[in-house]
């Protein structure tokens, strides 16, 4: 779309300079993309500047052929003749066009045209008196057919040029397409804003393509044969049964001159001269303040200038004067959706649709205005609608392919954007939107290569180079996207989705002095959403984060700890994007930047490291859900090797001790030969010998006797620690570590349906959640509504509508208010007790929308109950494996540990005790401790198989242990092979180290 309107750009520019050739070449270009109709005229009228008339001819022809009404094709047809010296073919060509002109609705400034070519060529023919009843002023002299001066008036309003229209920008997704929604028609990548003062209900096909020629033209309602003659009556008999409207209005009253005046209005605001367009209006509407069509046109002009308010009052006075006028209703629901007022949108453009039921323009601007409203359904419907009449309109198969997507059909969607490619091969939207489809779809190959085209078609649009960075960003390739977003900045300094990106990716790689400049230039920046007020306050959080990383890169890895040494009012605002005021007031702040950049030495890969990074590269790229919304991500699937080989090496250390002292048990039996009773909690000590224990501090826990324990805390939080160094954008923190908030329950919040949208990682969970949501309303018989008040569910056949739903709208509909319910998992621990798991809440969104989602409270209560669980776990799993199963490489032997694992696993699911990212560390807690009992699983997440969803939805952890097991365990190798991995702590001992090894990817 940029180059289409940078061509026109030079159009324009060739045309007001009268370079004439260079103006051809323009149109020859735009032409062999698309044949649009008035590039032919465009090109004709330009031919006859350079006097080449047989061109002009073959041009006119061209257009009459696919358009019979064109008057100004007649006009310049009749010129081209003329100065060829065929008289007569002249004449009876502009005879032609005076013909359509007084049978079909006209430009009445071309019509006087055509009129006065006719009076100067024709003073001795018979019709003259015929043509003098029209009683026409005799135009003035620089308007006479003889001279040049005639075609120049078509420059503009005949022909003329479009001023270009807002672009329709590409963005992501929360990631889609904005729109300022107030323009009707695409082509070739402008949108004009068509005034249309009438109707041709015979001649609608063609009317879609003679539109492009003006925006605004002067169209008197289509008379029939015995009307002819009337062109004085306000409405024709035929224009009213059509509730259709004259803007050849002209009262006993008035003269001719006062449409030729409108005509004129009309001609400055097709030029863009919207001030001397809109004093026009106001000469005439000083006359009769009521002149609906004057209104109209006025009221185009303000929309032009961007003053919406005074477009709409126009709007609303022509509608008042005259109440069928369907331009005026469409003309001020497009201003309404251009200030964001789109209820009241919706409601005018389907008042214009009374009027025009099958006008595939108001389809397509009511199918937009429904997409921003979020009514996807809605938006569904009338852009298939608009496709069906108009299957040549691109915007509105991008836009169908959006709506299509937002609601899970993602076939259909991926089809309807490439009916928009088809086309236009050169529509920068439809490829751009594609690839996010693909990108949500997780075909990041397809993605690219939509991206590729993308930058093709105009290598200097910047939000090409932004969405392939987020691509190459969401695929792990950090550096890579670093130069696509550097062009992209090139092109727009200022664009803060480019700035915040690639301040996170030189954060991510180490490079702590761009990122902090980067972080500084967007918090600089003036910005105009809210959107982008949200990235604003993360650059200021980041580069707190950034700060702190910088200092800590030469000191060892242990010492990297963010839920420890950064404040818990911080990490609270952080997680919830919240204003940092309050944060700067009450908050320490890091120091400046020092020359903290990493060492030569720790992008030095040696045997030892390279060894390490090809096993954890093999190790970590299980952990990859085959899912749409999961993209590959290598260094993702690095850091998860990396910290599940250093949990598996930890925790051999700490089994290794346990077993010697289950060992020393056995061997001082008692005196009657009984094995010593083992203790209820067995005390684990830090024997490893290197820092192990300081990796995180906070979740150190001093027992009684002085004691430290290596709990479930510190394997968990070994995990954590890498999540939180590989993706410093993510905020990962333990909840329990926020601020006092903590105690009115801050939890995840995870949804699967969205308004209408269904989000695509977790649609696919719907049913099981809705199964599992109303097998505990039939069981409880209760839910409780936003105010924690139970809902009885058992009185007036609620459970019954209940049992039966299928939707959202279903079970709302039976509860009859929003609610919520509580899974349970039962206990392992303790007999007979059952633990909150997760909240499956229903909250209503608008209209036709619903909240449809998982949340999970994270209450000191429930902490209490879920730290016992976990600690009891990880006992059980410590037994199971330091006795006489230590070191077995039988795999039946080791079915006790594997189910310990499991069961663990269970519980942290359902725990999810970290603001994001519980479901990757809870997989890469599982394969480290899998791996220190001798197996390693070297197999694939199965196709649609989410752990954690699995954990959730079952209330047991015997029914998720099945439920892994089947695709698990055959997948599991017995080997102690990886004992001869590097040990990771000595290997990448500082963060610098650590921060290499995950950005570097030549090993």
């Amino acid at each position: 779309m940029a180059s289409t309107l940078a061509q026109r750009a030079e159009l324009a520019k060739f045309c007001t300079s009268r370079d004439w050739s260079k103006a051809i070449r323009v149109l020859d270009s735009l032409l062999s993309q698309s044949c649009v109709i008035q590039d032919i005229c465009n090109r004709a009228y330009c031919y006859s500047q350079l006097e080449l008339h047989k061109h002009v001819i073959k041009d006119c022809d061209k257009a009459l052929k696919l358009d019979p009404t064109l008057l100004h094709a007649y006009i310049l047809k009749g010129h081209a003749y003329s100065a060829l010296g065929r008289k007569d073919d002249a004449v009876m060509v502009w005879e032609q066009g005076y013909e359509h002109a007084i049978h079909q609705s006209a430009d009445l400034k071309q019509l006087l045209e055509l009129e006065e070519l006719l009076t100067s060529a024709k003073q001795s023919m018979a019709d003259a008196k015929q043509l003098s009843e029209w009683s026409v002023s005799k135009p003035e002299p620089n308007n006479s057919v003889r001279t040049s001066e005639t075609s120049n008036n078509h420059t503009m309003s005949s022909i003329g040029y479009e001023p270009i229209g807002d672009s329709r920008e590409i963005e992501s997704k929360q990631n889609h397409v904005s729109s300022n929604g107030n323009h009707e028609k695409q082509q070739n990548g402008t949108y004009n804003i068509s005034v249309d003062f009438g109707a041709r209900s015979s001649t609608s096909d063609t009317r879609k393509k003679s539109d492009l020629s003006t925006k605004i033209s002067l169209v008197p309602s289509k008379s029939s044969d015995n009307d002819k003659s009337d062109m004085n009556s306000e409405q024709s008999n035929d224009a009213k049964r059509n509730k259709k409207f004259s803007v050849t209005r002209i009262s006993k009253a008035k003269s001719i001159n006062v449409d030729f005046r409108l005509s004129r209005g009309i001609a400055q605001v097709n030029e863009g001269q919207y001030a001397r367009a809109i004093s026009i209006f106001d000469q005439i509407l000083r006359e009769d303040p009521t002149y609906p069509e004057a209104l109209i046109g006025r009221g185009t002009a303000y929309a032009f200038k961007r003053e919406l308010d005074s477009a709409i009052a126009d709007f609303t006075k022509a509608i008042q004067s005259n109440p069928s006028a369907g331009e005026a209703w469409k003309r001020r629901g497009q201003a309404r959706a251009a200030l964001g007022e789109s209820a009241e949108a919706i409601a005018d453009l389907t008042k214009s649709l009374e009027f025009e039921p099958d006008s595939a323009d108001i389809l397509h601007e009511r199918g937009i205005v429904n997409f921003k409203l979020k009514d996807y359904y809605a938006a569904t419907e009338d852009l298939s609608a608009c496709v069906k009449l108009d299957k040549d309109n691109k915007s509105a198969y991008t836009y169908l392919g959006m709506a299509l997507s937002s609601v899970g059909e993602h076939k259909k969607a991926e089809e309807a954007h490439m009916k928009a490619i088809q086309i236009d091969q050169k529509f920068l939207e439809a490829w751009g939107h594609l690839a996010q489809l693909y990108q949500d779809l997780a075909n990041s190959k397809k993605a690219l290569d939509c991206l590729q085209h993308v930058l093709q078609i105009d290598a200097r649009f910047a939000k090409g180079y932004h969405l392939r960075g987020l691509l190459l960003h969401a695929m792990g390739d950090h550096r890579n996207a670093i130069k696509d977003l550097s062009i992209g900045l090139t092109i727009e300094s200022s664009n803060i989705e480019c700035l915040y990106l690639r301040a996170s990716c030189h954060h991510a790689i180490g490079e702590y002095k761009e990122a902090v400049k980067d972080y500084d230039a967007a918090l600089d920046l003036e910005l105009d959403s809210m959107d982008k007020f949200v990235l604003q306050c993360l650059a200021f959080y980041q580069k707190e984060i950034a700060l702190y990383t910088s200092a800590k890169i030469n000191s060892e890895f242990c010492w990297f700890d963010i839920d420890g040494d950064i404040d818990p009012l911080f990490k609270e605002y952080w997680c919830k994007r919240l204003h940092p005021k309050n944060v700067c007031e009450k908050v320490y702040r890091q120091p400046p930047l020092r020359k903290a950049k990493l060492k030569k030495q720790d992008f030095n890969f040696n045997k030892p490291k390279i060894a390490l990074l090809l096993a954890a590269d093999r190790i970590g790229k299980t952990i990859q859900y085959n899912c749409p919304g999961f993209l590959p991500n290598k260094r993702q699937h690095r850091m998860a090797g990396l910290a599940a080989i250093e949990i598996a090496q930890k925790v051999s250390k700490v089994w290794r001790s346990l077993q010697s002292e289950w060992r020393f048990s056995t061997n001082n039996k008692s005196k009657n030969g009984k094995r010593p009773r083992r203790k209820e909690k067995i005390i684990i000590p830090c024997s490893t010998n290197n820092n192990s224990e300081a990796s995180t501090s906070t979740a150190l826990e001093e027992k009684s006797t002085g004691q430290s324990v290596f709990s479930w805390l510190h394997l968990y939080s070994i995990a954590v620690k890498w999540r939180q160094i590989s993706e410093p954008c993510d905020p990962v923190v333990w909840v329990n570590k926020l601020s006092e908030e903590f105690n009115s329950g801050f939890g995840s919040h995870t949804p699967l349906i969205l308004g209408q949208a269904k989000v695509t990682r977790y649609y696919p969970h719907f049913q099981r959640t809705l199964d599992v949501a109303k097998a505990i309303m039939k069981e409880n018989g209760h839910v409780f509504s936003k105010a924690d008040v139970a809902i009885d569910l058992t009185k007036n056949g609620k459970l019954k509508e209940i049992l039966k739903a299928e939707s959202c709208s279903d079970l709302y509909e039976a509860v009859g208010e929003d609610f919520w319910l509580a899974t349970w998992c039962n206990s392992t621990a303790f007999e007979g007790k059952r633990l909150e798991g997760t909240r499956i809440t229903l909250v209503k969104m608008g209209e036709c929308g619903f909240d449809f989602a998982i949340r999970t409270p994270c209450t000191p209560a429930r902490w209490e109950d879920f730290d016992a669980e976990m600690t009891s776990a990880w006992e059980v799993l410590c037994n199971a494996y330091c006795g006489e199963t230590y070191g077995s490489n039988d795999f039946g032997t080791l079915e006790n540990v594997r189910e310990a694992i499991l069961r663990m696993t269970y519980y942290w699911y359902n725990f999810m005790p970290l603001s994001r990212g519980s479901a990757v560390v809870g997989f890469i807690v599982m394969l480290g401790l899998l791996l220190a009992a001798n197996m390693e699983f070297t197999g694939n997440i199965p196709e649609g198989v989410q752990v954690d969803w699995d954990a959730i939805m079952s209330l047991s952890p015997n029914s998720f242990m099945e439920s892994v097991k089947i695709w698990l365990y055959p997948s599991l190798k017995v080997t102690p092979t990886w004992k001869d991995i590097p040990d990771v702590s000595s290997t990448l001992e500082t963060t610098g180290s650590v921060v290499a090894a995950l950005s570097s990817y030549s090993t």
